[in-house]
């Protein structure tokens, strides 16, 4: 008899514990703006790395355009499946609004990363680097390959996107206060839709619009490899100074020939690993104070509801051997 009940009560608490272990299982959905490019690859690297260290389940899903509706009704998906948190980089900030406000109305909670949207639509933003930071480093790159009088024009990704917005924002800002007679030639960015081949195209085109242009900045990982592969075409890169935010395995064979001397990022593959573990921390009530603890990335900056990867670098021949991703 006695057998007998303490094998029931061993049976009730292997139940128990079973229930704990789930109610304390995470399911973390990390969307990229589009999947299948070298940049959202790392970064999917990263947060898959996260995702071993902490046992937490992660799922890396996002539209293979930069397609919102696409992003929206993802995040319709995770809703119904109970995901704890949702970490998007939004294509449009205001169009993934709705679906946003609509997640964290059902309690899950709701990061935004690489792109930020509404502060009242998400709980933190996970920023790969300041943005002023970002955009001073990139118009003195420019400035080193143009000069201070020189002419140039921006080549982005899309219209919308709130950190390419805020990016060329703070360039235009910084250029007034200290290259006052640096010109940009197009006050409305060209764009290349997140689409390589668009963007070589928009390139050349611009070349043929812009006979005295001398510098282009194209700030997404997808143009700036399109933008090279247009000043190759052209037979341009000794007219025109080429700059911008890329990969170094996307760029690496156009910063070794010479179409392209710099170019700035930071590193991706840390950016999916801080976005990981800031989520398990967010939903596990654990974020508070001046930092967040982020594995082998250490103390990390909480600056309101934005957590800092940290400084842009700079990516050069004579280092872009260094890096692989």
């Amino acid at each position: 008899m006695k057998n007998g009940n303490l094998m029931l009560l061993f049976g009730v608490l292997v139940v128990m514990f079973s229930f704990e272990g789930q109610a304390k299982d995470l399911k973390i959905g990390v969307m990229p703006k589009l999947i299948g490019i070298e940049y959202f690859n790392a970064c999917e690297k990263g947060a898959r790395e996260a995702a071993k260290e902490l046992g937490v389940e992660m799922i890396f899903d996002g539209p293979d355009t930069n397609d919102v509706s696409r992003q929206t009704a993802i995040v319709e998906t995770w809703i119904a499946r109970k995901f704890d948190v949702i970490a998007i980089a939004p294509n449009d900030p205001d169009a993934i609004a709705p679906a946003l406000k609509k997640a964290r109305q059902r309690g899950v909670k709701v990061i935004t990363w690489d792109s930020d949207s509404a502060e009242e639509t998400r709980d933190y933003f996970i920023n790969q680097a300041d943005n002023s930071a970002i955009a001073r480093t990139l118009m003195d790159v420019l400035v080193e390959g143009i000069g201070p009088e020189g002419k140039y024009l921006n080549l982005t990704g899309s219209l919308t996107a709130a950190n390419q917005n805020r990016w060329m924002e703070e360039m235009e800002k910084y250029r007034q206060e200290k290259y006052p007679n640096l010109k940009n030639l197009s006050e409305t960015p060209k764009a290349s839709g997140e689409d390589q081949a668009l963007a070589t195209q928009v390139t050349i085109d611009s070349l043929k619009s812009y006979p005295d242009l001398q510098g282009i900045i194209a700030i997404t990982s997808v143009a700036l490899p399109g933008a090279a592969e247009a000043l190759r075409k052209t037979q341009s890169a000794d007219k025109i100074f080429l700059t911008g935010l890329s990969t170094p395995n996307s760029m690496r064979p156009y910063i070794k020939d010479g179409t392209v001397k710099k170019m700035v990022l930071w590193n991706p593959v840390d950016l999916g690993y801080l976005t990981v573990y800031t989520a398990k921390l967010l939903a596990e009530g654990k974020i508070s104070g001046e930092t967040i603890e982020a594995g082998r990335l250490g103390n990390k900056k909480i600056r309101g509801s934005e957590i800092l990867l940290g400084d842009p670098l700079i990516f050069d021949a004579g280092n872009i051997d260094q890096f692989n991703f």
